[in-house]
């Protein structure tokens, strides 16, 4: 399991690649070893050479499966973060859209998150 750096929400209105310029701006300088974040296809585009350049980071596109396949097929690396929202979703107040503030929801994912960490590392031998 993988530790979630930074958390952004916005509102509805925002497009996802607006939303991740805001996110990768919030974490930059923060993560030395940052050098390639994979994506899926919502974030093609403009955003790749936006992330090169006020980055230095390379964002990798991935792609859906070829010959077009219909239905769900796991993506590499991006099952990851589905995942992670299937936990998120296991919290009552991260079910549905409760909060007021944006900061708000992000506080409760920042929780959710801990929670999840330190139950893990309880387990741990």
């Amino acid at each position: 399991m993988g530790l979630i750096i930074a958390v952004f929400v916005s509102g509805a209105h925002v497009q996802d690649r607006d939303g991740a310029k805001s996110l990768l701006l919030k974490i930059k300088g923060k993560i030395q070893r940052l050098c390639l974040i994979w994506a899926d296809g919502a974030y093609a585009g403009g955003l790749i050479d936006w992330v090169l350049d006020k980055c230095g980071w390379k964002l990798e596109i991935q792609k859906g499966p070829k010959g077009g396949k219909k239905g769900f097929v796991v993506r590499p690396w991006l099952w990851i973060v589905e995942r992670t929202f299937a936990w998120l979703g296991r919290y009552r107040r991260l079910s549905k859209d409760y909060e007021y503030l944006t900061d708000s929801s992000e506080a409760m994912i920042y929780i959710a998150m801990i929670h999840l960490m330190v139950r893990r590392l309880a387990q741990a031998p």
